[in-house]
């Protein structure tokens, strides 16, 4: 962790958690607020579908904030509970620049890399041509 202690690393990202925790739920009550259309706004066939894909991206994008702030809550439990930056298959040490580049995550490269192979097999044991011939850890 070069210069850094464990424990400033820890307390960088619980910061950093709390911050974004903070940004999603003004964000989330903001969306809400916003989260309705006047009746005159629905003159045409075409205002109809353009005020649905508009209620459509909104609900796709709260639930993304929603899985996210579930991580992040899950994120800084861990850290409360002494855990963050270990991986929760082998117990080992994530890697800090996996953790700089993915805070929320819980396994290390290799563990998320095994466990994205196994999800790429298909029940009958043959792979996913969908997946491609690279995995990504994103």
């Amino acid at each position: 962790m070069e210069n850094q202690t464990r424990s400033e690393v820890v307390m960088k990202f619980k910061s950093m958690f709390e911050q974004e925790r903070k940004n999603l739920l003004y964000s989330n009550r903001y969306v809400n607020e916003d989260f309705h259309f006047q009746t005159e706004d629905l003159a045409d066939e075409a205002d109809i579908t353009a005020t649905e894909m508009e209620t459509e991206m909104r609900m796709r994008l709260r639930n993304r904030e929603t899985l996210y702030l579930k991580k992040i809550d899950e994120a800084l439990k861990r850290i409360s509970d002494g855990t963050f930056g270990s991986c929760e298959v082998c117990d080992e040490d994530i890697e800090m620049k996996r953790l700089e580049v993915r805070p929320t995550t819980t396994m290390c490269v290799g563990c998320k890399e095994e466990s994205e192979r196994r999800e790429s097999l298909h029940i009958d044991g043959h792979r996913s041509k969908s997946l491609g011939k690279r995995l990504r850890l994103a």
